[in-house]
């Protein structure tokens, strides 16, 4: 595997508060990894610092070793960094369709549309089924499905997922991670910010645990969910 995204010493914030303190993380190509906290830990603003909507101060973030904070946003998702921001972000009064062919907009992906609307509909048969619907018309979960697949159809090296289980119910959250779970075996990159910390980590190969804007612990997955501390902390077992 060779080093895909690299987050070294990264301090980032919003004008004068500082949310970020000398952040690490790494993403190998082909892994799955979690980067879980509770609520204010500041793993949004991880989120948006990759993509570019929140600046650093200091520290860098690389891709495939190119410095990707000198890179405009949407320079960072023709290079194959897809994030799907929480809430989904689907256009509601669009059609599922329509909302799928907006995320094939830049020139790599627009000669696969037709193949790569036939992948997502393979992935998401619901989605097939509702194509003609305004998306607003869908459930949560099958926004949540439409967010995806809308991100795959930018055939992303780097998929990043923001609390993708937010505000759905348990039964739904479990058909999301399978989902995941099915991408990830077969191959796709991710990197996924979550507050449900058991599901997050039963997908991934590595976990970050990120508190007050900081990275308190650094494992596999198995390690993470297996350590007492963070099973006291964020799982409520003594």
């Amino acid at each position: 595997m060779s080093k895909m995204l690299e987050l070294s010493k990264v301090n980032a914030g919003y004008g004068d508060l500082k949310v970020l303190f000398d952040v690490d993380i790494t993403v190998e190509e082909g892994e799955v990894v979690a980067l879980v906290g509770s609520n204010g830990a500041g793993k949004t603003t991880v989120l948006r610092t990759i993509s570019g909507e929140v600046k650093l101060t200091s520290g860098s973030i690389t891709w495939f070793g190119q410095n990707l904070a000198a890179m405009p946003a949407y320079a960072r998702a023709e290079m194959g960094i897809s994030h799907i921001p929480q809430g989904r972000g689907v256009l509601g009064t669009l059609s599922v369709a329509d909302n799928l062919i907006l995320g094939s907009y830049t020139s790599r992906t627009k000669p696969k549309r037709e193949q790569l609307l036939k992948t997502v509909f393979e992935t998401f048969p619901i989605l097939y089924d509702r194509r003609k619907l305004p998306a607003e018309t869908l459930s949560g979960g099958q926004q949540q499905m439409l967010a995806i697949g809308r991100a795959m159809m930018m055939e992303p090296r780097l998929l990043v997922l923001d609390e993708p289980s937010l505000g759905l119910a348990p039964i739904i959250v479990d058909q999301i991670f399978n989902i995941l779970k099915d991408l990830k075996d077969q191959g796709s990159s991710m990197l996924v910010i979550e507050q449900n910390l058991v599901k997050a980590l039963q997908i991934a190969d590595r976990g970050y645990v990120l508190e007050t804007g900081q990275v308190i612990m650094a494992d596999k997955s198995d390690a993470l969910i297996n350590n007492d501390q963070v099973r006291k902390a964020y799982l409520g077992i003594a």
